[in-house]
């Protein structure tokens, strides 16, 4: 059952990635660089707002599962330059690291752990858990200002004339890192229940709900805990 997870979720986001980077690939061609003025309509700007915040957490796991800062500068820079196509790639990668064994046991647990030194000493921790609250309760707010603002100013956000083919490949460069998301809080909860409703908020919401889940998850931890525990369920969070 856990070797068959390991390689379902392993060709997932090959697929996945291997989607983005054909979506880009089409985009380019068929309407040019994304680095255009022209491009940045309102939601387009609301739009990118929300899929950086998402990257911000994606890097932030990536920040604590990389050994040095050399690795984990090089691979946020790759998460900001290429979205969704880095955050597969990375994922890819951690899956192909496993062994036999962490694959039959439990493969999302060691995706999302960090690897011990080879001197087998314990890391330390890089921040606390008060500051993350703050740091994505913060983030959080910025994206709600930025959808009521947004909404206020331009109106809704359902109107066929937003759908420009860079809007699209944003989008879908969005909801790939979403379903990154969506594995790690299906793994979380306990209830599939709980899990489709947290994924369903995501879908809808964004980031907002991405903070919201964190900064829930972060209070069930208390100031002393190391970190790290909010990667892993109950019946893993062991300090």
């Amino acid at each position: 059952m856990a070797m068959s997870l390991a390689v379902s979720l392993r060709t997932v986001f090959f697929l996945l990635g291997c989607l983005m980077v054909a979506t880009l690939v089409y985009t380019i061609s068929v309407d040019g660089s994304p680095f255009r003025k022209d491009l940045l309509s309102p939601w387009m700007v609301a739009t990118l707002i929300d899929f950086y915040i998402n990257v911000a957490v994606l890097g932030a796991w990536v920040s604590y599962k990389e050994v040095n800062w050399i690795g984990a500068s090089l691979w946020i820079f790759l998460l900001v330059s290429f979205g969704s196509i880095a955050t597969c790639l990375y994922i890819g990668l951690q899956f192909l690291k496993l062994s036999t064994q962490e694959s039959l046991q439990d493969p999302i647990y060691y995706i999302l752990v960090r690897r011990p030194n080879k001197d087998g000493m314990e890391h330390k921790r890089r921040f606390s858990v008060v500051t993350a609250r703050v740091f994505f309760g913060v983030l959080g707010c910025l994206m709600l200002g930025t959808l009521v603002y947004t909404i206020s100013t331009d109106g809704s956000p359902f109107r066929r004339e937003l759908l420009t083919p860079w809007m699209t490949a944003t989008l879908i460069d969005f909801y790939i890192n979403v379903v990154a998301l969506s594995v790690w809080v299906a793994y979380k909860e306990s209830s599939w229940i709980h899990a489709a409703v947290w994924i369903v908020l995501l879908i809808c919401f964004g980031s907002i709900t991405t903070c919201i889940y964190i900064v829930r998850q972060l209070f069930f931890l208390s100031s002393e805990d190391p970190i790290y525990l909010i990667l892993l369920n109950s019946s893993n969070r062991q300090v």
